[in-house]
């Protein structure tokens, strides 16, 4: 019983280690005086553009990923905005958050009903695990309040992930990898492209035995948030995740394209800005562009460095 609440917990650390970012920064000062920041780059078009191409183009398309870092207030606020101006356009799509889990949704549906706005903002910020950090959703989740907008939670639960990380994809039920289309877009490239990944981004100092599962963890939740995402094709949705899940070349999108190719989806990636100064290096992967839109930010100012979150591995030195 022991080893499973070491694994669950290391686990869990190494996850949200993930999805803060990789570990090597070379300090804000750097990001700080960047001239990157506040610019807009059209990945495919190879071209700055206005920040307003991207709204008009985010107004017109029916699944729009807003990838983040999840702690970044200028990431949250540029999220707002694209959603302010999406309504204002006259659409009505679904907020699909990835910081609320697949098995809390009917709760989720419950306190929607409820007539008393403040109400319902109380029990959302309820719902929310403490480590996701609340005030720094509540401006969007507001938004869907005020507005009606259906919430649908994206996040595969943990004890899912734990489930997945163990024993496969069948723990999603039965026919899971074909519905999902967990195997049919999956190749050697993008399975070592995605271990070192994971590796990189827990600093080196994620166990061995725990790198496939995390990796298959992952895989899983870019699957489930597809599908998610795809239960809200008619009037479309607007989807707050993590910046790697919206990476076209081995996230979310990856799955969209392959069970809705008819499907317009739009894949934009807050990116915190480091010491290059040339967009491409934020562009481009070994597999390829990782997404349409770059938005350049300055780095968040952390006490703690996501590094210093990840446990060391057994037997590291200090």
């Amino acid at each position: 019983m022991k080893r499973t609440t070491t694994f669950g917990k290391r686990l869990a650390a190494c996850a949200l280690a993930l999805l803060l970012a990789a570990c090597a920064h070379t300090g804000d000062w750097a990001s700080q005086h960047n001239p990157l920041n506040g610019k807009v780059w059209d990945v495919a078009g190879r071209r700055y553009v206005d920040p307003a191409v991207v709204l008009e183009q985010a107004a017109s398309t029916r699944l729009v990923l807003l990838g983040e870092i999840h702690d970044n207030r200028e990431h949250h606020r540029i999220q707002a905005r694209i959603l302010d101006d999406i309504l204002r356009h006259g659409r009505r799509p679904a907020l699909v958050m990835e910081q609320y889990d697949t098995d809390q949704q009917d709760k989720i549906t419950t306190v929607l009903r409820q007539s008393e706005p403040e109400g319902k903002m109380r029990e959302l910020s309820q719902l929310m695990r403490t480590s996701w950090d609340w005030p720094m959703y509540e401006p969007i989740a507001r938004q869907a309040v005020q507005q009606g907008l259906p919430l649908a939670a994206a996040n595969l639960s943990r004890d899912m992930t734990r489930q997945v990380s163990r024993n496969g994809f069948s723990a999603l039920g039965a026919d899971a990898e074909n519905r999902l289309a967990l195997e049919s877009v999956w190749t050697p490239e993008r399975q070592k492209h995605l271990i070192h990944e994971v590796y990189a981004g827990h600093c080196g100092k994620i166990p061995e035995h725990v790198i496939g599962a995390i990796a298959k963890a992952q895989r899983a939740r870019d699957a489930v948030m597809a599908d998610t995402l795809l239960g809200f094709r008619e009037n479309g949705a607007v989807a707050i995740v993590g910046r790697g899940h919206a990476r076209k070349d081995m996230g979310v999108p990856l799955y969209l394209a392959a069970r809705a190719p008819d499907t317009s989806v739009l894949s934009l990636g807050l990116v915190e800005t480091d010491t290059p100064t040339d967009p491409e290096v934020y562009a481009y992967g070994p597999l390829g562009a990782q997404y349409d839109y770059l938005w350049f930010t300055p780095r968040t100012r952390r006490k703690v460095e996501p590094c210093d979150t990840i446990p060391s591995k057994p037997g590291a030195s200090s």
